[in-house]
């Protein structure tokens, strides 16, 4: 091995114009293919492999700035807090974790709501994020959500909700129940107004989003790969006592199952959505 080493003279300087290059954390090994990723080609194709198409989880944001036309929007009831209504308390008080959560991500809670065109039509749109607190819905989420179908039905636009959740937040309890039965009803009265809703479910969807709204679309879509489900296989495996087809809770098995309309690319979910609401809106 001494052949590959250089040992350095005490006191010896670089060459003038060498340069080291930092390598560290340029490059990644992707979970599913195990190909080595250069991480900058991941962030411009979207987080998605280049080598198996894998599509890694995405941010909010990041999200927002590919539907929405120029990545600009107006973003609504962002100021809206939890007031941790059980002062609720397992590792560490809730009001420490939610304050936590708030300053490593920039939101109040594990969802933006915004106004904004896609493909030059008026569409309101929901996105949660998945690193706060698992995405996971509570009081300010069910308020959040149902505003905007407040205004969706108001003004007659569109309804897209991409998820990406846990499901409700234990720290709430009953109030995090309570959404669920909150934001169907008022999807329901979108639903009566003939207001076109899509949902989007992204990696992972699971239990009281996918109990909820997640599944209500018009028109329900997944990402490639994407879980979506209400409780985790092997809970389902403990409590059946039977082993799952392989590719369980995966969007491509809902599809073929008949829970999913369609799985659409992450590259191409904007032209695709804008082409499903020229059908459903005209």
């Amino acid at each position: 091995m001494a052949w590959f080493t250089r040992n350095k003279p005490p006191g010896e300087t670089p060459p003038e114009g060498e340069h080291r290059l930092r390598t560290e954390g340029l490059w990644q090994k992707c979970e599913h293919c195990g190909e080595i990723i250069w991480r900058k080609a991941l962030e411009d194709n979207l987080q998605v492999c280049p080598k198996c198409a894998w599509h890694y989880r995405f941010d909010a944001r990041a999200r927002l700035a590919t539907l929405m036309d120029d990545n600009q929007y107006e973003e609504l009831d962002a100021d809206l807090v939890s007031t941790d209504p059980l002062g609720f308390v397992d590792s560490k008080p809730y009001s420490e974790r939610l304050a936590a959560m708030q300053e490593a991500t920039g939101l109040k809670d594990a969802v933006i709501s915004v106004r904004g065109k896609l493909n030059g039509r008026t569409v309101h749109v929901c996105v949660l994020e998945l690193k706060f607190i698992g995405g996971s819905m509570g009081a300010v989420m069910g308020e959040i959500i149902t505003r905007a179908i407040e205004r969706s039905l108001e003004n007659r636009a569109p309804l897209i909700i991409v998820s990406s959740s846990g499901g409700a937040r234990m720290q709430e309890g009953a109030v995090s129940l309570m959404q669920l039965a909150k934001i169907s009803a008022a999807l329901m009265r979108l639903d009566e107004a003939r207001v076109p809703f899509i949902s989007v479910a992204s990696d992972p969807t699971t239990g009281g989003t996918t109990a909820s709204f997640a599944m209500l679309g018009d028109l329900n879509v997944g990402e490639p790969g994407a879980q979506i489900g209400f409780a985790g296989p092997r809970v389902i495996e403990q409590t059946i006592r039977q082993k799952l087809p392989e590719g369980f809770q995966t969007s491509e098995f809902l599809l073929s199952h008949g829970f999913l309309d369609a799985v659409v690319k992450r590259g191409e979910m904007k032209a695709f959505l804008a082409r499903a609401l020229d059908f459903f809106a005209g």
